[in-house]
């Protein structure tokens, strides 16, 4: 019986993202354990693995915790264990977690397989801080067996600094969208209208939705100064998110005058419903991997803005939605016009996101990640442990 562990900075990306993994490979009779922050841990979590390891350590990717104590857990943890796959997502979970098995990997022969959901550097972020995560990057890339991206900028940036051989850098596109969720015929219209009707939005009305943490990189100062340069009193913007900002950007929607016409919605379940009680998707962050955001809208054939970065260049491509530079909020402004005067292009790009959005479909990734794992169990079988 093969012994995955996937492990994550925190537990909402486990929640987020990798349930349909565990339970697909638990389902094949294998043991899915998970590792991550000793934070709050939801039920559906909890159920999804065999058993979820907690530590203490730090988003802080220098702290002493994450270089000290923690890295001997892990190596305690992962050699009493004895998996074959040890599979590490997020930036600081990555590095403090190839750091502590640099060397128990030539002692066991576990396979470790880095998912980089979009790396720290990239560009339009300071030259410094560039630099270090890219020497970070450089470091780690030593410790493990495979790297995996998730968009195109992220593939071509793994092969020319060389973070893994050629051979061993996997794209996958992104992490999945289970598309017979996220589909527009499973949403009811009677959902739709109750929804619009509970937050004061008339049917005629157009609805701008974001969803994202409110944090610095997402940039929903743009979307409110430019839902305020649009002018439309026949329009809402809704955010849905929590965050450290989202008390600042009340304020700043009050200070632009459109309090009465902006809803913050905080962390949401009914995000399907949402969606298709938009207009359009509205998504102008300065660093993306592959937003599962703009994914579910595709999914759900609704209409998207999004920032022209990595990752989201990849979902939009060929007419699938709107992209506009980093940080214009006049353009930003101008595609939300668009689409309110111009339905039946909006239509015709939505038709054009759900043809894209199929390569994406999370059957398809978890195939990909079956081939993955017979390569890294295959050579994981072919090691005689040294110890």
């Amino acid at each position: 019986m093969p012994r995955l562990l996937i492990v994550t900075t925190v537990p909402a990306t486990l929640s987020a993202f990798l349930l349909p993994f565990a339970r697909h490979y638990r389902a094949c009779g294998w043991r899915v354990d998970a590792m991550t922050r000793n934070e709050t841990i939801d039920a559906e979590t909890r159920t999804a693995f065999d058993h979820i390891w907690t530590l203490p350590w730090s988003r802080q990717p220098f702290s002493p915790v994450n270089l000290i104590g923690t890295p001997r857990r892990i190596r305690r943890i992962v050699e009493g264990e004895q998996y074959d796959i040890v599979h590490v997502h997020t930036a600081v979970a990555a590095f403090v977690t190839r750091y502590a098995l640099r060397t128990v990997r030539r002692r066991t022969g576990v396979r470790v397989i880095y998912t980089a959901h979009g790396f720290n550097f990239d560009r339009g972020m300071p030259w410094h801080k560039n630099l270090a995560f890219l020497a970070l990057e450089k470091c780690a890339s030593a410790w493990m067996d495979y790297q995996v991206v998730i968009n195109r900028t992220d593939e071509q940036a793994a092969l020319r600094y060389r973070l893994a051989p050629p051979e061993r850098v996997w794209y996958m596109p992104g992490i999945g969208v289970d598309l017979t969720r996220y589909c527009p015929d499973g949403v009811a219209e009677t959902d739709v209208a109750a929804l619009r009707q509970r937050l004061g939005i008339a049917p005629n009305e157009a609805l701008f939705l974001m969803i994202a943490e409110f944090i610095p990189r997402k940039r929903h100062t743009d979307a409110l100064r430019a839902f305020a340069q649009l002018g439309r009193q026949d329009a809402h913007l809704a955010l849905a998110g929590d965050g450290p900002l989202l008390d600042p950007m009340r304020r700043l929607a009050n200070d632009l005058g459109i309090a009465e016409r902006t809803h913050f919605l905080g962390y949401r379940r009914d995000i399907p419903a949402l969606l298709r009680a938009a207009t359009a998707l509205v998504l102008p962050s300065q660093q993306e991997g592959l937003p599962r955001s703009i994914l579910e809208a595709l999914a759900l054939g609704v209409p998207v803005i999004g920032s022209d970065i990595r990752g989201v260049r990849d979902l939009l491509a060929d007419g699938a939605g709107l992209l506009v530079p980093v940080g214009d909020v006049a353009r930003l402004a101008r595609a939300m016009r668009r689409l309110i005067d111009e339905k039946a292009a909006a239509r015709a790009m939505a038709q054009r996101g759900l043809e894209q959005v199929k390569r994406y479909d999370l059957q398809r990734i978890i195939a990909l990640h079956d081939q993955l794992y017979a390569a890294a169990l295959s050579e994981r079988h072919a090691l005689t442990p040294t110890v």
